[in-house]
């Protein structure tokens, strides 16, 4: 895949083959943002974990202290009073059944997190095939399958981002966007991997992280030195 030449200068401006620290690699990032419009910075950690495994899976979420720099739309699936609770809380789209035709027949997807209260999961199971491979399905794990809805949708609207090995057993997440501060997008970096190391399975034999990348949406990967966090 050909490059264009800002993406060749930025990879001139420090060495692939080397692991910098957090701060470093924030730094060499941030500067390599150049798009026109706010990049999003992106870390990717390879894992030494095998997904197919249930007690090697990794699933959580964290509330980054800098938020993500994105509106998130929020939907939330419940009756009665955690509707009107959820309504009150700031959710963008509250509903129950009516909802399913929507997504399932009109192709409905205007929200990025769906929350749902327990005894809607009935009803939420049955968009399993739409939401679940784009992420979209309430897990426990997640935070999002709950009775607190309030202290849900706060935490999402706060920056709460969820972590999960994709098929390759890579986590990809977001930690913020090229213009916030070197000292935020540290912050927001610092969290997740402190979450992230602690979820390591206790089965895992060998290396848990084997590679830790961090990127902006247009520029090169900067390589991150997993010892940095005490691995």
């Amino acid at each position: 895949m050909k490059r264009g030449k800002k993406y060749q200068d930025a990879l001139k401006s420090f060495d692939k083959s080397k692991q910098y620290d957090p701060a470093e690699a924030v730094a060499i990032v941030k500067k390599n943002a150049t798009a026109k419009f706010d990049e999003t910075i992106e870390v990717h950690i390879r894992t030494g974990c095998d997904g197919r495994h249930a007690d090697q899976q990794i699933r959580g979420a964290v509330v980054l202290p800098h938020g993500t720099g994105k509106t998130v739309r929020v939907l939330v699936f419940a009756k009665g009073a955690k509707a009107d609770e959820a309504k009150a809380a700031g959710a963008d789209y509250v509903g129950a059944e009516e909802l399913i035709p929507k997504i399932q027949n009109d192709g409905w997807l205007d929200f990025d997190v769906v929350v749902a209260t327990p005894d809607m999961m009935s009803v939420v199971g049955r968009l399993g095939r739409v939401l679940g491979p784009k992420g979209l399905m309430p897990n426990p794990k997640a935070g999002t399958v709950t009775m607190d809805v309030t202290k849900a949708i706060n935490d999402i609207k706060a920056g709460k981002i969820e972590y999960r090995l994709d098929k390759a057993n890579i986590i990809h997440v977001p930690v913020g966007k090229a213009s916030f501060s070197e000292a935020d997008l540290a912050d927001n970096f610092q969290s997740l991997m402190d979450a992230i190391v602690k979820a390591r399975p206790s089965t895992l034999k060998g290396t848990y992280l084997k590679n830790i990348t961090l990127t902006s949406t247009m520029g090169p990967g900067v390589r991150v030195n997993a010892a940095s966090f005490g691995l």
